[in-house]
């Protein structure tokens, strides 16, 4: 391998970043990035120097998801393409679990002075702060469900972890 670059593979789940990161040790835009999943389609290799070269890679997922949890939460993210999964209930899950483990950031971002039980009120309550208001005064909740993701996606919400200690235990 004398003279040989190293060479490395840029592996993980969808939308995570990986193009991102290798632009990012490049110095300069060599591959396409953008924060939707799905953009790199196949594998590219990118010299960085005469030493390293990085192959970067589509995202990976497993064939099945033994715990929805985990469908979810990579939905979530925007790991899992939109549409695969029905927007509000995935919204309404996102709300649930974030009333339950921040309640506070949401209160903020949304300007709630209290959360309500019911995490689809929630969201029609969000829409309608948001002027997402269809004919009838009925909160448009697909476009608030799609609002609330981008948000969370954007870290506009705040800096969440969806992985807590007491889940892995």
């Amino acid at each position: 391998m004398a003279g040989k670059p190293l060479r490395v593979m840029v592996v993980g789940i969808t939308n995570v970043g990986k193009s991102t990161f290798i632009n990012r040790i490049a110095g300069s835009k060599r591959v396409k990035a953008e924060n939707r999943p799905g953009v790199t389609r196949g594998n590219q290799w990118v010299s960085i120097d005469k030493q390293l070269e990085l192959l970067d890679t589509p995202g990976v997922l497993w064939p099945k998801f033994e715990d929805q949890t985990v469908a979810e939460r990579l939905a979530f993210t925007g790991a899992v393409k939109d549409g695969i999964l029905d927007i509000e209930l995935l919204a309404v899950r996102l709300l649930e679990n974030l009333s339950v483990n921040y309640p506070n950031l949401l209160k903020e971002r949304y300007n709630l002075s209290e959360l309500e039980e019911d995490a689809y009120d929630m969201l029609c309550t969000i829409g309608k702060k948001r002027g997402m208001v269809i004919r009838g005064g009925e909160t448009d909740t697909v476009r608030a469900s799609a609002m609330l993701l981008e948000e969370y996606r954007n870290c506009k919400i705040g800096r969440i972890s969806l992985e807590r200690v007491e889940d892995r235990a």
